[in-house]
């Protein structure tokens, strides 16, 4: 049974053959890479908002294992209603076409309606660029946008994108306190959920390619961001007794964290799925530590201070 309400012919009629291009461009707005790379830079260049992309890059991570795992769980087709035939663009745009425009999988629900939900609802709450109001009207403007590209391009039922805004929104509401700057533990409340999420999609997957390295940068993310913490609560702690609790308690989270990555490194063969995870782990955690090191003058200093003692 057809998803399909005919909502393919009334959008895609009014799009004329040139546009194709434009339309696959502008859905890249909700494509993972772009997403991920636009709260990772947001992450490295804005030292004052660090925590915040932390939160919505948690919440990214636990937007993907969600998508994946449901796509797995209900393997639903995509329908077969493309924009245009890639064959009749002309040869230098249909590599690029093809490229962001055509995509493979399963259909429901709509990853790119999740994942531009998430995250640009995820920023408007974090950020204060312009009025509260306009940075919702942008999001939503955005996850619309990118909704209509996906109907249009004929790689999602309308029904598909709906949903998968829906589950956007869901995860927003119930993880609606970490927005707030006073919640303790905000970034590690985030990037567990990252991790659960990811757990989820490597057991309805049954550990595929795509789920292992999900899982790899969702722990590699959780343990870098501990890291981070014990040293924050090291450089600020006025009572001794304080930073041995943290150190201890933290220590427990990294080692649960970074064990499975190595395990993964050591026991499974060179070239393997579970090896490229395990390694993606790693580069993850550095990319994380690397900015709050290069950027915190405290980090530095204590830093230096441990150096003295083992010079």
């Amino acid at each position: 049974m057809s998803r399909g309400i005919g909502e393919f012919e009334p959008i895609q009629d009014q799009i004329p053959e040139w546009a194709a291009l434009a339309v696959g461009l502008l859905t890249q707005l909700g494509d993972p890479w772009f997403v991920i790379l636009l709260v990772v830079s947001l992450y490295w260049f804005r030292p004052t908002q660090q925590e915040n992309a932390i939160v919505v890059a948690g919440l990214v991570i636990a937007g993907l294992g969600l998508t994946m795992g449901l796509k797995e769980l209900f393997e639903l087709p995509r329908p077969d209603q493309p924009l245009v035939q890639p064959e009749v663009l002309p040869f230098f745009v249909r590599p690029l076409y093809e490229l962001t425009a055509v995509s493979g999988g399963y259909g429901f629900p709509s990853g790119h309606a999740v994942l531009t939900t998430i995250t640009y609802f995820g920023l408007a709450a974090v950020l204060s660029i312009g009025t509260r109001r306009w940075r919702y009207l942008a999001a939503g403007s955005v996850v619309t946008l990118v909704c209509l590209t996906r109907v249009a391009l004929g790689v999602h039922y309308l029904v598909d994108v709906v949903v998968g805004v829906a589950l956007g929104g869901l995860l927003l509401y119930g993880t609606r306190r970490i927005f707030a700057p006073e919640f303790p533990e905000r970034g590690t409340v985030a990037l567990g959920a990252g991790v659960a999420f990811a757990l989820f999609t490597v057991i309805t997957s049954n550990a595929n390619r795509e789920s292992v390295l999900l899982l790899g940068t969702a722990l590699g993310a959780f343990g870098g961001w501990q890291i981070i913490a014990v040293a924050r609560d090291l450089v600020e702690t006025e009572r001794p007794s304080t930073a041995v609790l943290s150190v201890v308690s933290r220590g427990l989270l990294i080692i649960a964290a970074f064990l499975p990555l190595l395990v993964a490194l050591e026991s499974f063969q060179v070239v393997s799925v579970e090896t490229a995870g395990g390694a993606v782990g790693f580069v993850v955690a550095g990319l994380v530590i690397l900015p709050v090191a290069r950027h915190s003058e405290r980090l530095r200093r204590l830093s230096s201070a441990v150096g003295s003692l083992f010079g």
